[in-house]
């Protein structure tokens, strides 16, 4: 399966790259492709450092203006033009999308897909790793959102929440 993975390119305290780090040994143990973000920094370096590890095959969608923090062991590394172009290129080469912590970016990254997966556009499972209560916030927006009326199918159809790496897997597998 091709997972593509939302996450943040910083360097995180290890409440939030331990469980990141145990998720990629688990997707390349799994011999699974991971899809990413291409760059070699922080949470975005240790996974695909993982992954590889693992026996994970890695393809990273990397904006130009970032060429010069590209991850030099990627199996491919696709460069595109900007943001837009690099969410389309991801969004197309997943099977499935995991989100782990992350700030602006990744947040931009997962309320695109969830929109068109909203819409039909994008059919395939977004799974969120809830690392320390991260997305608790996010979660309670969600559900206010369902609870209201603002969203056109169930959120259990948009999205699934996991505690752990292990539960990631098994939302992805049913």
């Amino acid at each position: 399966m091709n997972i593509c993975v939302f996450c943040s390119a910083y360097s995180l305290d290890d409440r939030y790259s331990a469980p990141a780090a145990e998720f990629a040994r688990l997707l390349g143990e799994g011999g699974h492709t991971l899809v990413w973000g291409g760059s070699n920094a922080g949470l975005m370096g240790l996974l695909a450092d993982e992954a590889k590890a693992a026996g994970g095959r890695l393809v990273g969608v990397l904006v130009e203006m970032l060429r010069h923090k590209g991850y030099d062991g990627a199996d491919e590394l696709v460069m595109t033009a900007d943001l837009a172009e690099r969410k389309r290129e991801l969004a197309a080469r997943a099977d499935a999308v995991v989100v782990l912590v992350g700030g602006l970016g990744t947040m931009d990254e997962v309320t695109e897909v969830l929109e068109l997966k909203k819409h039909g556009i994008f059919d395939k499972p977004v799974v969120l790793l809830d690392t320390e209560g991260f997305y608790t916030g996010l979660r309670t927006q969600l559900e206010r959102m369902d609870a209201e009326g603002f969203l056109p199918r169930p959120l259990a159809e948009l999205v699934g929440f996991a505690d752990t790496p292990a539960e990631v897997f098994a939302l992805l597998k049913a």
